[in-house]
């Protein structure tokens, strides 16, 4: 026990991003909550509003921040963002994928009139590859990079082996100035069509 009156246990830090305001809670697993404290959401910035926050909670808390030993954020703001259909306009590229991937996880309701290209590519289940072809890719990408705001690309296998999606995504970077997410950085599970479908959010909420 400290000066405080807080345990010396280690702190987990809770944040959500809100459309107003941002929130912080410090709990500590013996005792609980320790304190909350929000700021402004600042939509421009959300960082501001999160330091914001961050620094409230430790100064009404009175305690450092090396005690926090676990941070968990959530962001109502982006779940109000894709339940109101909002977001930027994003092009999906499918690299092994088939027309028919679009009917699982709702992939097809969510791309909404976005545009989705299928180029032949890809890996097996232990990382073996099918030769990647961007020829539809390098004749589009002048026309899609002023039709959206972002690329979200998801190649079959690529929790085996992401090279494919590497590659698309530097291509894309080397012509044209768009945040570009890749599915194998926000999921290690298999499932192709709900790995895109997050890929697919998560640029929708970037661009």
């Amino acid at each position: 026990m400290n000066e405080t009156g807080i345990p010396d246990d280690p702190l987990l830090l809770g944040i959500d991003t809100g459309g107003t305001y941002t929130d912080a809670v410090l709990f500590c697993e013996r005792s609980g909550v320790v304190a909350k404290a929000k700021a402004l959401t600042t939509r421009h910035d959300l960082a501001e509003g999160i330091a914001g926050a961050v620094d409230a909670v430790l100064a009404k808390a009175s305690t450092p921040a090396r005690r926090i030993g676990l941070v968990s954020m959530s962001t109502t703001l982006a779940t109000n963002a894709l339940v109101e259909g909002q977001g930027g306009r994003v092009a999906l590229v499918m690299i092994g994928f088939s027309e028919t991937d679009l009917t699982q996880a709702g992939l097809r309701n969510a791309l909404r009139s976005d545009p989705v290209l299928f180029l032949p590519g890809g890996h097996d289940v232990h990382g073996n590859e099918t030769p990647l072809e961007m020829e539809r890719l390098e004749a589009e990408i002048a026309a899609l990079a002023q039709d959206v705001t972002a690329f979200a690309v998801c190649a079959y296998f690529a929790v085996r082996n992401p090279a494919h999606e590497i590659a698309v995504r530097d291509f894309i970077r080397a012509r044209t100035d768009l945040p570009v997410t890749m599915s194998h950085e926000l999921s290690a599970q298999l499932g192709g069509p709900r790995r895109a479908l997050t890929t697919l959010l998560n640029a929708r909420l970037i661009a």
